[in-house]
């Protein structure tokens, strides 16, 4: 078997979700999803697809380090480059599944668990009171999930615009002044009340603090025991993470903008966090990302991926998910977003109350309806020329 072509196409949802679709000339196609590379990924696939043509789609992480390598002075090792290279690479692990009639959790390595847990991040946000708040969390409960995430956000405007009290935030400026960290623990406070204790809740606040900032919030959310309090310092400097993490028992969790075991060697082998959350669909693919669980699994850390896809990436990564001892977690990041089941064939939600089941079909499971997707086709962009 041979690729005979490498054709890309985009959709808006969570910023721009661009497809790869490989096929063969066994009439066999794969499909991929990445995300967070923009134009630029949609340029860099373009360029590889000629040099894709001719080879054998099995041979997936070859394939993956020949352009990586390869293409080392161009960004090999992070960003829009790998970002490309992930969509390709689930494209091929779909078309291999389906050309073997097996799921790519076999190709994997085969299953630990059948069922994978989603967790909802909700659209709780600064300035509800507690009666909306609640409202947003009961609905969250009535679709079965146990877990949950919600933004802490620093910003000086609530969701309806209006301030916050009188307050101008500068948003360069990582510190949190004393008004600022009363709203945030003040939140964490209404969400896990209205949750309950059976729920799980989780606050992000996008590394938007600074270290003494980051610690005193980390100290006073002790008292609600969060599954995990989201890259409170910026990821790149591991020592901050450290040095967050050694001052408190909420667990850190963090790493949804690094790339490759490159990106996460140093996070975890100096045991920074608590919890690690790669992006699969953006980080390096399937492989990749099981090879970045295995090595945080040395070090029992958990390994709960960021994510923001459609059904075909969120499903792609579930089979990685089903195929490492230390998965805690999946992110569901489309509550309340346009074609989360009617951009699939199936026209059905791949999670049930709570769940993602993973079924014994071909590939990673579901089809693209590209009917439906070209109607919310990115601005600028081809569909699958």
């Amino acid at each position: 078997m041979k690729i005979t072509s490498v054709k890309t196409a985009a959709t808006k949802g969570h910023g721009m979700h661009l497809w790869v679709k490989i096929e063969s000339d066994a009439g066999i196609t794969g499909i991929g999803e990445c995300v967070h590379g923009g134009p630029q990924a949609i340029a860099i696939i373009n360029a590889f697809a000629p040099k894709l043509v001719g080879r054998d789609p099995f041979a997936i992480d070859a394939i993956f380090e020949d352009l990586r390598r390869s293409n080392v002075f161009d960004g090999g090792f992070a960003g829009a480059l790998i970002t490309a290279l992930t969509g390709i690479e689930i494209a091929l692990f779909d078309l291999k599944g389906k050309a073997l009639n097996t799921p790519v959790y076999e190709l994997l390595g085969g299953k630990f668990r059948d069922k994978i847990r989603v967790y909802a991040d909700c659209q709780v946000e600064p300035g509800m009171d507690f009666d909306e708040i609640k409202a947003v969390v009961d609905e969250v409960l009535e679709r079965g999930f146990t877990a949950l995430k919600i933004d802490l956000d620093i910003h000086a405007y609530g969701h309806r615009g209006t301030e916050i009290g009188d307050f101008e935030k500068d948003k360069f400026n990582y510190t949190a002044f004393q008004w600022e960290h009363e709203r945030m623990v003040k939140l964490a406070e209404m969400v896990t009340t209205a949750a309950g204790r059976d729920v799980a809740v989780a606050c992000d606040v996008h590394t938007r603090l600074d270290v003494p900032s980051a610690i005193r919030l980390a100290r006073d959310l002790e008292q609600f025991h969060l599954m995990w309090l989201e890259e409170p310092v910026p990821a790149e400097n591991i020592d901050a993470l450290r040095e967050v993490k050694r001052h408190t028992s909420t667990p850190i969790c963090s790493g949804e903008n690094l790339y490759l075991r490159h990106g996460f060697r140093d996070l975890i082998e100096s045991q920074a966090v608590d919890i690690i959350m790669p992006d699969i669909p953006k980080c390096g693919g399937l492989s990749e990302c099981r090879k970045i669980a295995n090595l945080a699994e040395l070090y029992y850390m958990p390994f709960a991926p960021h994510n923001v896809s459609s059904p075909i990436g969120t499903l792609a990564s579930a089979h990685v998910c089903a195929t490492v001892p230390n998965f805690m977690v999946l992110e569901f990041h489309w509550l309340h977003r346009d074609y989360w089941t009617t951009i699939i064939q199936e026209k059905e939600d791949i999670i049930k109350d709570g769940y993602i089941y993973l079924s014994d079909r071909p590939g990673i499971g579901v089809e693209l309806d590209e009917e439906v997707g070209r109607q919310y086709q990115f601005p600028g962009t081809t569909w699958f020329a």
